[in-house]
């Protein structure tokens, strides 16, 4: 028989190894063992030495086990513990489970039960740090106190609404409402802190995950339960891809990169415009909702085909559609889309510091927004007119310097000698650099003190809504469903020789961090 092979005594082990009659490794300051099982161990704990002490075994076991004498024994408050399940043991700061050692077995008296911590408090929130808390505190006090008076024009209720009611609402039905909120607070504290990378960062993130909440809240239909948060998180969608332009570049307008038309606030207004259509049975009996709609002055445009201020913004448009049209219907289109917008520019040039220049973004066809992406000079004219007329909101953080940057960046799309669009870009160039907001009749041209006392006739928002929910009634695909909400579906309605349409949502441009 060879010789037994040479081994190395553990003769100071750790007290639990030694109860268990094991080989302990004697590895500081806790052994292999204790470490594999998840258990305290004597060399780490000095105090608890006395507690691994053996205990007497039961009165059926004593023939089979004898009882220890070297050490004192002491009270065995339970005969047996089974530990056939996994348990969570806390070790310090990181949990570890016996579910990780070896076949369950039964410990009976002769072996300790491991010995537990009591667990530290489970933090507030298992995916949240305290510091992404404090700043959703931040975006949150930020919003409720200084963002919601910047969302309406002198309107204390719906300044109310804005503060108070709409977070309500977020916190009770609708996380992307929430997400949204946060979204448009992170970038109004970005406008005073335009290299922050923290609200940078909260900004693009946040309003990324709500819009692809969004998205899937449309996709499974609108209803009664969930219009009311659809329509204010499409408002402040077009809110925020709005403010988003003034982090732009100050070269926008540099003909060696090219100017950028801002056409994600037109789909992102067209897309308020399209969840109202679809949501209207429910939202004209919202309390939240009518306040912020009947706010806007009523839409009275004038399509009589009388001489008006931006009348010479058509002249030339049948040699024009003659050039570039060959379908009929292309026609009709193309010269409904121009006076159109120029009614809506006429309308809100009268009284212009009632928020109604905003209107247009929503107001205005598909087919000018097409023109518009073709770079038409005429399309691209009454463009720079409708951001004259956001001069006089230049005093709001989300609108600040946009009237003089977007106008020079489209004045930067045409040949300086191109005698026939340049006069007509007077006006607009004169408006962009006036240093002042409040511009006078003279250089405005129109008295719009005396048009703003008279803005109510004919009705309010509400009723030129009502009307084109009842056209939508009225066509085949909507028959008491929830409209295709698809982007490229399109409504198009025909009344009193003009034509409307509602543009769905388009995908909303997240502007990448700078």
């Amino acid at each position: 028989m060879p010789p037994r092979r040479s081994h190395k005594k553990s003769r100071a082990g750790c007290r639990r190894c030694k109860v268990r009659k094991i080989k302990c490794d004697e590895v500081h300051p806790r052994c292999g063992n204790c470490s594999k099982h998840g258990v305290s161990c004597d060399f780490e704990h000095p105090s608890i030495r006395d507690t691994h002490a053996p205990k007497p075994a039961p009165a059926n076991e004593a023939s089979s086990v004898p009882a220890p004498t070297t050490e004192p024994s002491r009270p065995n408050s339970s005969a047996s513990v089974t530990a056939s399940a996994p348990s969570s043991v806390t070790h310090g700061d990181s949990p570890t489970t016996l579910s990780d050692t070896t076949t369950p077995t039964t410990i009976t008296g002769n072996t300790p039960a491991p010995i537990y911590k009591t667990p530290e408090p489970p933090p507030l929130s298992s995916t949240t740090s305290k510091k992404n808390r404090m700043l959703e505190l931040k975006l949150l006090h930020n919003f409720t106190t200084v963002t919601a008076k910047t969302l309406s024009v002198s309107s204390p209720v719906l300044e109310k609404i804005w503060r108070v009611t709409v977070p309500e609402l977020a916190f009770s039905s609708a996380s992307y409402l929430a997400d949204t909120l946060l979204a448009v607070s992170a970038l109004h504290l970005r406008s005073s802190s335009p290299h922050d990378r923290e609200l940078i960062r909260a900004s693009h993130s946040y309003m990324a995950s709500a819009c692809s909440e969004y998205g899937a809240c449309l996709s499974k239909g609108v209803t009664e339960s969930n219009a009311e948060a659809l329509f204010l998180t499409s408002a402040l969608i077009a809110f925020q891809s709005t403010a988003s332009r003034i982090f732009s570049r100050d070269d926008v307008y540099d003909r060696t990169t090219g100017y950028s038309l801002p056409l994600s606030w037109f789909h992102s207004f067209q897309g308020v415009k399209a969840v109202v259509a679809a949501t209207w049975q429910w939202l004209r009996m919202s309390t939240i909702v009518i306040p912020i709609i009947e706010s806007q002055p009523a839409l009275n445009l004038d399509l009589s085909g009388h001489p008006t201020f931006f009348s010479d913004l058509m002249v030339g448009v049948e040699d024009e559609i003659a050039k570039f049209e060959s379908d009929p219907a292309t026609e009709i289109e193309t010269r409904i889309a121009y006076q159109h917008a120029i009614a809506v520019l006429d309308w809100a040039h009268k009284i212009p510091y009632t928020g109604a220049p905003l209107v247009f973004l929503a107001t205005v066809s598909r087919r000018f927004i097409e023109l518009l992406e073709a770079r038409r000079p005429r399309a691209l004219a009454i463009l720079a007119s409708y951001f004259a007329l956001l001069k006089c909101l230049g005093d709001v953080w989300w609108l600040k310097g946009v009237a003089r940057r977007e106008i020079m960046g489209i004045v930067s799309l045409f040949d300086p000698d191109d005698e026939e669009w340049w006069a007509r870009l007077q006006w607009p160039l004169r408006i962009a650099l006036h240093d002042d907001s409040i511009i006078p009749p003279q250089v405005w041209g129109r008295d719009w003190a005396v048009q703003t006392t008279n803005t109510t006739q004919n009705g309010g928002f509400v009723s030129h809504i009502e009307l084109l929910s009842d056209m939508f009634s009225s066509m085949p695909q909507m028959n008491s469903a929830t409209p295709d909400l698809e982007p490229a579906h399109q409504y198009i309605v025909e009344q009193g020789g003009m034509m409307r349409d509602i543009l769905l949502p388009e995908g909303l441009e997240i502007l990448p961090v700078d």
